[in-house]
């Protein structure tokens, strides 16, 4: 076996491994020429998506992946398991990974001139989180990894707005701390009855305690999806979330948005789906109905509460758990085409939050506001950003087109198909919403005097920010006017499996 094809077998473990080591050498980097931590993040985000798009392109070719750590076999040992869920998953993590690193040059530099070694270090260690915890089979090392990702959030929001950055990221801790207790109190949970750790083990071994409704795992299951439900910010269990989106730094609050919360989502699939079975969790314990009506309740209320704010970062926070509730709405309905537009809402939303949240930090870099009444005149000074920012805006509102369009559209025939119609009126009264809150920001930007931005001078954020947020904005058309590719490659038959026996790891 050649060294290429040594290194090629271990590329699952290296996914995680890599920005795990890059982030412990990262103060060495900084040690050398603290100019290096950038150019030192970009080659390993970089490699980690090469990686990632390494790892989905064989799941799709040749099946699921499983790698075994340790020498021990599964259900004893630990397993990584890659499969069509986690590999799209993941090249999402890799790929906004790189964007936000692409973009953070400048914006660290002025926003957290003396914290750059620490904020790129712990960057890292929220990539290696995010990688592990939806990379590995096992139940427990999952939770590690959670715990990693959830610190390193806590890190970089507290290095936000001084005093209020501090406070937000403490009150995210309390209520992450209580999420990770009913998430580890399950895991314990099903660890006494199952005495397994790996998750197809358990998978296989839970459907005997299901017919004898069992009151140990239904409480398991109760317990992850209370806790799942705070960690992505489902409604009424959001309220971490608008202050840590508002006060985290701006390259932060990008990263965060464009990824916390999906790998949440994803984490929430994977048990439901592939812990427990589609049976029992939607026919036997009837939570599809509980989800459904809570994701329906999440969708307008963001969008109302979002209507409510001036400050540009904190409108697109509470827009934020309106479009959470897409992709669980669809994770609800439990049908083909519903998890398929769900599924393909959190591509999506990773997009368009993640671009949204990009213009907001180019904005204030360049003006030092975020209110977005004093926005007037900003489509005549910074065109290109503001134009990037009408894309990703008009995507989020649904129009034909864009990315967001094809999402809402395939949820609404899913709820059509479930005969729940009052969920299609959910999806076009959100979207009525957003026009609302979207529009006073266009109105300002295009059509408002520019007597509050008179001072400016009239050039773009710098490069290093302006290009990933045009590939983003590019990408929101692109998917959108070819959304074939990954419903038909990756969705469809990923939907299919999820419905049917569960991908299973």
């Amino acid at each position: 076996m050649s060294g290429f094809d040594m290194i090629m077998v271990h590329i699952p473990l290296l996914t995680v491994v890599t920005p795990l080591i890059a982030g412990f050498l990262m103060p060495i980097v900084g040690w050398i020429d603290r100019k290096l931590c950038w150019y030192w993040v970009m080659a390993i985000m970089f490699v980690v998506l090469l990686m990632a798009s390494s790892n989905l392109y064989t799941v799709i070719t040749t099946g699921t992946i499983h790698y075994e750590l340790g020498g021990w076999k599964p259900p004893v040992g630990i397993e990584y398991v890659i499969d069509l869920l986690n590999g799209f998953v993941c090249l999402i993590i890799a790929f906004i990974g790189l964007m936000v690193g692409i973009y953070s040059k400048e914006s660290i530099t002025k926003e957290l001139p003396n914290k750059i070694i620490p904020f790129y270090s712990v960057f890292l260690l929220l990539i290696t989180g995010l990688m592990g915890m939806t990379i590995t089979g096992d139940i427990f090392n999952f939770y590690v990894f959670l715990e990693i990702s959830s610190l390193s959030a806590y890190a970089l929001i507290a290095m936000g707005d001084r005093g209020d950055g501090v406070v937000a990221s403490f009150n995210y801790l309390i209520m992450g701390t209580v999420a990770a207790s009913f998430i580890l109190l399950g895991i314990g949970y099903l660890y006494a009855v199952t005495g397994s750790l790996n998750m197809a083990d358990m998978q296989n071994l839970l459907p005997d305690l299901y017919n004898n409704n069992n009151k140990v795992v239904l409480a398991a299951l109760a317990f992850f999806m209370v806790g799942f439900s705070i960690k992505v910010g489902l409604f009424p269990l959001h309220a971490w979330l608008p202050d840590a989106y508002t006060h985290a730094p701006s390259t932060a609050s990008a990263l965060i948005a464009g990824l916390m919360t999906k790998v949440g989502v994803y984490a929430l699939i994977r048990f439901m789906f592939c812990v427990f079975t589609p049976a029992f969790v939607f026919d036997i314990t009837r939570m599809a109905e509980i989800l459904t009506w809570a994701a329906a309740l999440a969708i307008i209320i963001g969008s109302v509460l979002a209507i409510a704010q001036s400050d540009i970062k904190r409108m697109l926070a509470y827009s934020s758990i309106s479009q959470i509730g897409y992709i669980l709405l669809g994770i609800g309905l439990a049908n083909l085409i519903g998890m398929q537009g769900g599924l393909l809402h959190i591509l999506n939303h990773a997009f368009m939050k993640c671009a949204l949240f990009l213009v907001a930090g180019a904005i204030f870099y360049k003006t030092g506001i975020r209110n977005i009444y004093q926005f007037k005149g900003l489509g005549k000074k910074m065109p290109v950003t503001t134009l990037v920012f009408l894309i990703a805006g008009l995507s989020m509102i649904g129009i034909p087109g864009t990315v967001g369009f094809t999402s809402k559209y395939y949820l609404a025939l899913g709820s059509l198909e479930e005969g729940m119609w009052i969920f299609v009126i959910v999806i076009l009264l959100s979207s009525l919403l957003n026009i609302v809150y979207f529009w006073r920001v266009f109105d300002n930007i295009w059509f408002g005097h520019p007597h509050e931005v008179e001072h400016i001078k009239q050039d773009e954020a710098p490069v290093s920010m302006l290009i990933p947020m045009v590939i983003l904005a590019a990408l929101c058309i692109f998917f959108g006017l070819f959304a074939y590719y990954p419903l038909h490659y990756i969705l469809e038959p990923l939907s299919e499996a999820l419905i049917g026996s569960g991908v299973g790891p």
